[in-house]
């Protein structure tokens, strides 16, 4: 499976480096062009390649790993038709952490911006040095939320979180996982929970 991520920031090459350990293939991609993510892609390694932002859209499953404030910039350039969209995009802005009951969550605005794309909130709610550690932790794995009303793109979603080594846990729909996994805000963000068997 051919996986992009838009975004080469902290978060960005974070994934970028659990995915090729678990032997995907990743475009990652960033607003100023593939041509400046050279010595990021020889930092990382394994089947990696850098790419423009529509390059990293037309894979099967693509990431959104930068700031809020970019996301609607980023989005509107790029087709994303019938694609899976990550959203690990955190609000930190008054009309989402303190919403109004009935209110859309930040990832509901993100599939409006996001035509045709099937929007699963994940990755979103660890510390970006949490996050990059070994997933595999005492006999467990670290926990990743995630949420989406599409059923079939949040199985491949969950396939993902466990093949690279993490344990997903899915809260619903966009609406109400979405209030969970808020950053800030909702109960879940920070918590660094280990699923052991």
């Amino acid at each position: 499976m051919k996986i992009g991520i838009i975004g080469a920031g902290t978060i960005g090459t974070t994934l970028a480096k659990h995915l090729t350990r678990a032997c995907y293939e990743v475009l990652i991609s960033n607003s100023r062009g593939g041509e400046t993510l050279k010595e990021k892609v020889k930092e990382i390694g394994g089947n990696i390649s850098a790419g423009s932002l529509q390059e990293a859209a037309e894979a099967a499953v693509v990431f959104l790993a930068v700031r809020w404030e970019h996301a609607q910039e980023a989005l509107s350039a790029i087709s994303l038709d019938g694609a899976i969209l990550i959203d690990m995009t955190n609000a930190s802005l008054p009309e989402f952490i303190g919403a109004e009951p009935g209110s859309k969550t930040s990832s509901e605005v993100v599939s409006e911006w996001a035509k045709g794309a099937k929007v699963v909130k994940a990755f979103n709610t660890l510390y970006a040095h949490v996050l990059a550690e070994n997933p595999k932790v005492d006999g467990g794995n670290r926990v990743i939320f995630y949420s989406g009303n599409d059923k079939e793109a949040k199985d491949v979603v969950s396939g993902i979180i466990t093949s690279i080594g993490f344990s997903g846990i899915d809260l619903g729909t966009l609406h109400e996982g979405g209030k969970l996994q808020r950053f800030p805000g909702g109960p879940l963000p920070t918590l660094n929970l280990i699923h052991t068997k």
